[in-house]
């Protein structure tokens, strides 16, 4: 709702009560029916539901009524990682406004990805369907962090818990095939 997602907005530092007076709002309904309720400049950041939401006509003005709110159906988008996209396009429209500092917007991008792997993940895969680019390479420019951090394949396993599904013979054979990759120059 949107009262959950001011609140919680507010408590990470988001002062989006400014951004969000008196401006057209767009409906969005996650895959497990949770609605949101966003300023349409914000909810412009993605490409996906600006393509959604292109042929809506104006409103009327003095007229209340609103659209139907905009399916995101993707369960990518579940209402847990969709607050979550929110906060960072409220944010990041937030620095567009005010003109904070380069410096400034990087500090708060990574105390936003300092998350559980899960939802970073599930954050590259909203991030790609609803096309918000700077997102997507935020997200997926810090799990590209965290696997240069690892020195062997063993590691990366250990990092993203991912079983070595090989067989030793099929190690060996990669191996050899890669040998070019070890190479000292």
């Amino acid at each position: 709702s949107r009262q959950a997602l001011l609140l919680s907005l507010e408590q990470r530092g988001t002062s989006s009560v400014n951004i969000m007076a008196s401006q057209r709002m767009v409906t969005l309904l996650s895959p497990d029916k949770q609605t949101f309720q966003v300023p349409w400049d914000v909810a412009m950041r993605s490409t996906v539901v600006k393509q959604m939401l292109e042929d809506l006509p104006e409103p009327e003005e003095g007229s209340d009524e609103q659209p139907d709110p905009v399916s995101l159906m993707d369960r990518s988008c579940n209402a847990n990682i969709l607050e979550k996209v929110l906060e960072y396009l409220t944010k990041h429209h937030e620095f567009d406004k005010t003109g904070v500092s380069q410096e400034d917007k990087d500090a708060w991008d990574k105390k936003y990805v300092d998350v559980e792997d899960e939802v970073l993940f599930n954050l590259i895969l909203a991030a790609n369907f609803l096309d918000v680019k700077d997102l997507l390479d935020l997200t997926c420019k810090t799990v590209a962090e965290y696997i240069k951090q690892c020195k062997t394949p063993e590691e990366i396993r250990q990092r993203f818990n991912i079983p070595n599904d090989f067989t030793p013979e099929e190690e060996e054979e990669v191996r050899k095939e890669n040998a070019w990759c070890e190479e000292a120059p």
